[in-house]
């Protein structure tokens, strides 16, 4: 990557993996079955773009700038998004494996996560207001402080939330999500 500025481009089956690029700002790229696994993008600007059967595992986006960013069908074991810059910061993401990644402290109003695996993710003291969680499965994702005010879970599953440590208000969960709220007070519904 030789620019510092990038608009509108295709980025299709390039290997980033192990490189580190800074400085970058990218304005509505697609980036296509590209590869950035442990590399590292720090202070660099994603705005409008989108990130197609991508491995991004173990990417650091350090003070980077994620603005109306959209991941399908990828890879992002490991991420911590919680190092990206507050300011702007909007995702979504479609048919992804999330595993171990951290959205910690992350304001994530009406964030869209769909079809897609988030074992062992982070929400601490994440506020997720309004966002939804179809066909998701939260194994042992953490939810600690998160403001899940009238985020829709009824479609995820293997969630475990404590009402106690949580704002679940005007939060949506199905008759079978309900045991993901008793698990604290070691309750079986059956």
């Amino acid at each position: 990557m030789d620019q510092l500025n990038y608009e509108d481009q295709l980025f299709d089956k390039e290997n980033y993996a192990d490189n580190v690029v800074r400085g970058r700002e990218f304005q509505s790229c697609t980036f296509r079955n590209c590869d950035f696994a442990n590399s590292t993008f720090t202070g660099n600007k994603f705005l409008d773009c989108s990130f197609d059967g991508c491995n991004l595992s173990m990417m650091k986006l350090d003070q980077s700038t994620l603005n109306d960013v959209a991941f399908k069908n990828c890879k992002v074991l490991g991420v911590n998004f919680s190092k990206c810059t507050d300011f702007l910061f909007s995702v979504g993401f479609d048919n992804c494996t999330l595993d171990y990644s951290s959205f910690m402290g992350k304001k994530m109003v009406k964030t869209k996560f769909a079809n897609s695996k988030l074992k062992e993710v982070t929400f601490a003291d994440a506020v997720l207001t309004g966002s939804t969680f179809n066909d998701c499965d939260l194994d042992n994702a953490i939810f600690n402080r998160t403001d899940l005010g009238a985020v829709n879970f009824a479609r995820a599953f293997n969630f475990s939330i404590d009402p106690e440590l949580n704002n679940v208000k005007k939060a949506i969960f199905s008759s079978q999500g309900l045991e993901g709220l008793l698990t604290r007070h070691q309750l079986k519904v059956v």
